[in-house]
């Protein structure tokens, strides 16, 4: 969430900023300061209440101290009246603080001044291309070749489960472990440390990075236990932390993780839900860094160029777009998404999203950092993904078919995979 002193300072920004997210109504900045004056008046009136009652203690045990009961007396009622009137006092500071902290909840995040306005995705602007898009009439996609191959079962997943979970199946799974291993390999040759995540998060984890109450529709949940199954290790990762208060000689602290991930979100219709373009649960490597806030800016554009350097080993051409401040997110300040280029569906297909969170998620999670000075101040999160598999997949499939029928395997991952076509 954003600092309400931040708030307070620029409601006009904030206020801009929601309207560019794609916000219908801003009006949660004025409740949010009107809250917090309430909360702040309600404050500096228990604390004056307390050192009178403090003021009235002391004189009371004087009082007793000089056998003067009968006085003492008549300041301890007077003193019952005032702890009366304390406990209703902390009792509606509570409710206040609940209010203005829900109220803070809702606002997103301000994008960056080199974020686009815009609403949709058609303001996204391109960043970068890389590499010559194949156009050739006779390349099939990736669930054509898959299915007559017998490389991915739909309809027994849809069976066993439900749309949205395939199986991968005999050198297929071999290929989704072979990713698995190269992104991890590449991570931690880059300097990340790797992490085994748990697959499920309590509510304040959820909360810390930002899914709720943003994104509750999209997730699964387990309610006898109070769990949600992770849209992305992204939540359990970042919130590794949290509570903490980290050294300036531990940063910047860099985890990369492997774990499945589940999403409730199917798209609508068409080519955009055929095959692997959209699935319930997926496989990714993701990487997360907790940084000094004055490198946050660098560390989101290394983290760019580190996932570009994936697809670029893979040899797939692919584009970066910055994304405009409609397409960009609840919590981000600025996000970059990487697209590989699909030549059996002729289009582009998201298969990275790097983002700079500001404070906003540390905000949330209580993550902080001792300065030089020794102050305790909010750390910078950021997060990438290197990479989601199901999209590299169908990438692979499409961009090294054959016309004979084979399909390549990437140089790079031929050491995993112990053959050069599949």
């Amino acid at each position: 969430m954003l600092d309400i002193t931040f708030i307070r300072e620029n409601p006009e920004l904030v206020k801009t900023g929601m309207i560019n997210k794609g916000e219908k109504d801003s009006s949660a900045v004025d409740k949010v300061i009107q809250k917090d004056e309430e909360w702040r008046a309600l404050v500096t009136e228990i604390d004056q209440l307390r050192a009178e009652n403090n003021k009235l203690s002391k004189k009371i045990g004087a009082l007793m101290g000089q056998g003067k009961k009968e006085e003492a007396q008549e300041i301890i009622q007077a003193t019952a009246k005032g702890k009366e009137l304390l406990k209703e006092l902390e009792e509606k500071l509570a409710v206040v603080a609940k209010e203005r902290d829900d109220l803070l909840y809702s606002i997103p995040n301000v994008p960056d001044e080199t974020v686009p306005v815009g609403h949709s995705e058609e303001d996204n602007e391109v960043f970068k291309t890389w590499g010559d898009r194949a156009e050739d009439e006779w390349m099939l996609p990736h669930w054509e070749i898959a299915e007559e191959k017998k490389w991915i079962d739909f309809d027994r997943g849809s069976k066993v489960t439900g749309a949205g979970f395939p199986f991968y199946v005999g050198k297929m799974a071999r290929l989704q472990r072979a990713l698995i291993n190269f992104f991890l390999n590449e991570a931690v040759d880059q300097g990340f440390t790797e992490l085994q995540a748990p697959y499920f998060v309590n509510e304040d984890s959820a909360r810390g990075t930002g899914q709720i109450p943003d994104k509750e529709d999209m997730m699964y949940t387990i309610p006898r236990d109070g769990f949600f199954a992770i849209p992305t290790a992204e939540v359990p990762v970042t919130n590794f932390h949290r509570d903490e208060i980290l050294s300036k000689d531990e940063l910047p602290v860099r985890y990369a993780a492997y774990t499945p991930c589940w999403r409730r979100e199917a798209g609508s219709y068409g080519k955009d839900v055929r095959g692997l373009n959209r699935l319930h649960q997926f496989d990714k490597v993701e990487l997360v860094k907790i940084v000094h806030p004055e490198t946050s800016d660098d560390e989101l554009e290394s983290l760019r160029e580190y996932a570009e350097s994936l697809l670029q080993k893979l040899k797939i051409p692919y584009r970066t777009l910055l994304m405009c401040t409609g397409d960009m997110g609840f919590t981000q300040t600025k996000k970059y998404d990487l697209e590989v280029w699909s030549p059996g569906q002729q289009r582009w297909l998201e298969v990275s999203s790097c983002s700079n969170f500001g404070s906003f998620q540390a905000r949330r999670m209580q993550l902080r950092f001792k300065n030089e000075k020794g102050k305790t101040e909010m750390l910078h999160t950021l997060n990438g993904s290197g990479l989601a598999l199901p999209r590299v997949v169908a990438a692979i499939i499409e961009t090294y078919q054959t016309e004979s029928g084979d399909v390549r395997v990437p140089e790079v991952l031929q050491p995993f995979m112990g053959t050069e076509v599949i």
